[in-house]
């Protein structure tokens, strides 16, 4: 299937395209391991989560990651982080939310295409009422992505925080969704909270040596999940506060 320019216009066939998409797993993997040898994040993990994350995924339980957003290069260290923790496993089979802009220049798309991204149309972006149908239709795919096999990683608050790095801005319901609608379909995930400090001083527009050596904090995964989107959602957000909390006091 040829690939479609990613427009609001075109979102039915953009969606399509990417339920059915797989990027070339051992280029992906050899991507993100050279981003972990780049930008170098320190993993750190409460009690036990290591060897819990590592069961998840010997399980095959289905992961939703859900990451704080700082700067533009956070995928950076989220690949980076996956390569040195037990998620290099899951590597070549996790979805990444994009915004939509990022698919624009065909080498771009080419580079996040390989690491597994889906594009979000935003609704800073486009309008809400504009953006609502192709929002149902992306948080279809990624439930469905989920029960054919694959995990999902979000940035739940849709935005870079440019208020205080510490405190996690208000994260939409997307995340609640995907993860109810992926229920749904007999999948039983796992969500899974990971913090991320540069420490003080470092805005959205951060560059490469600003980011580097960041603090990666993982909380104790949850398993045991509500059925409601807004209930999901409440539930990242606290756990996610956390895994802030978490990677600024180890920063």
């Amino acid at each position: 299937m040829d690939k479609p320019d990613v427009t609001l216009e075109n979102s039915d066939a953009v969606y399509d395209y990417y339920l059915a998409h797989q990027q070339n797993r051992l280029l992906a993997k050899a991507a993100y391991a050279t981003l972990a040898y780049r930008f170098r994040p320190r993993i750190r993990y409460a009690e036990g989560v290591r060897e819990r994350l590592r069961e998840l995924v010997r399980s095959n339980t289905r992961l939703v990651l859900a990451v704080n957003h700082l700067t533009e290069r956070d995928p950076y260290t989220v690949a980076g982080a996956a390569w040195r923790s037990p998620l290099r496993q899951v590597i070549g089979r996790t979805r990444v939310l994009a915004k939509d802009e990022l698919f624009a220049e065909p080498t771009r798309r080419d580079r996040i295409d390989l690491m597994g991204s889906i594009p979000v149309f935003r609704g800073k972006n486009h309008g809400m009422r504009a953006v609502n149908a192709a929002g149902q239709r992306m948080m279809d795919v990624c439930a469905e992505r989920m029960r054919r096999g694959d995990d999902v990683a979000i940035f739940p608050e849709g935005t870079c925080n440019e208020e205080d790095p510490t405190r996690l801005q208000r994260i939409g319901s997307g995340i609640g969704h995907i993860t109810s609608r992926a229920m749904k379909l007999g999948v039983r995930p796992a969500l899974v909270h990971m913090g991320i400090s540069y420490g003080p001083g470092v805005d959205r527009y951060a560059d490469d040596a600003a980011v580097r050596g960041a603090s990666v904090y993982f909380t104790t995964p949850v398993t045991d999940l509500p059925e409601k989107p807004a209930e999901i959602a409440r539930l990242v957000q606290a756990g996610l506060q956390d895994a802030v909390d978490g990677a600024v006091a180890r920063y």
